[in-house]
């Protein structure tokens, strides 16, 4: 399988774990915030790091690493993803996967296997702007809303974030998300930063004081919320 991005050493993808990255190209949605334009656009354009190359680096640092992140573009899409993790799996890594929640029958399947051991799914927006903030016009909230549920019976550890951008999200999204995420065990807010990588370069990020009252209004319904990305 393609991977087209590896970081040997990260203390901030896996929560609590001195780990390593795993990027695989391609997405199904548009995000126009993104911050891995070239993953998402143009994967076949991409550097190709041979999976043998990238298993070494994880066998000689056991001892050292103590998990795996896969992340992407969106790591559901490539069904090698099952080979990769049980190779993975093998090294005696736990493995946290990064998703957007778009393909519950791939994450259930990992989940109930025992192939992963966190996974963190992006909330792009309300269900009211959802298709608008992925920039996917005919999206199906259905798959997400199921992975949603499916991450809240509580299986295994699961994180939900939102990147939060002053253009696209408002107090009202955060009443709806809070409601449709009540009683979720994490909820995450995401400061935007913007960068050359970002598929449309332009937006603006919000201050730490509406950062604050997003988490007050979510705090009604969801009892952990945190704010990531302020200095």
């Amino acid at each position: 399988m393609p991977i087209n991005g590896f970081n040997k050493t990260t203390l901030l993808d896996y929560p609590g774990k001195i780990a390593a990255t795993i990027f695989l190209g391609s997405c199904n949605f548009r995000c126009p915030f993104c911050h891995n334009s070239g993953l998402v656009l143009s994967p076949g354009e991409q550097p190709v790091i041979p999976m043998e190359d990238v298993l070494k680096v994880l066998k000689k640092r056991q001892g050292i690493l103590e998990g795996v992140c896969i992340t992407g573009g969106e790591p559901t899409l490539d069904k090698d993803i099952f080979c990769l993790i049980d190779k993975i799996k093998e090294l005696g890594y736990p493995v946290k996967l990064d998703t957007n929640g778009s393909h519950p029958w791939i994450l259930k399947k990992l989940i109930n296997n025992k192939m992963v051991d966190m996974v963190a799914m992006d909330i792009k927006s309300s269900k009211e702007s959802y298709a608008r903030v992925a920039g996917s016009k005919n999206l199906d909230l259905k798959p997400i809303c199921e992975s949603v549920d499916f991450l809240m019976s509580g299986k295994i550890p699961y994180e939900f974030r939102t990147t939060v951008v002053r253009e696209l999200h408002t107090r009202e999204d955060f009443r709806s998300i809070g409601k449709w995420l009540a009683g979720c065990s994490a909820y995450y807010l995401q400061a935007y930063k913007d960068s050359p990588e970002v598929i449309r370069p332009g937006f603006n990020s919000y201050s730490k004081r509406d950062l604050d009252d997003f988490c007050f209004i979510l705090s009604r319904t969801i009892p952990a919320v945190y704010i990531r990305g302020v200095d």
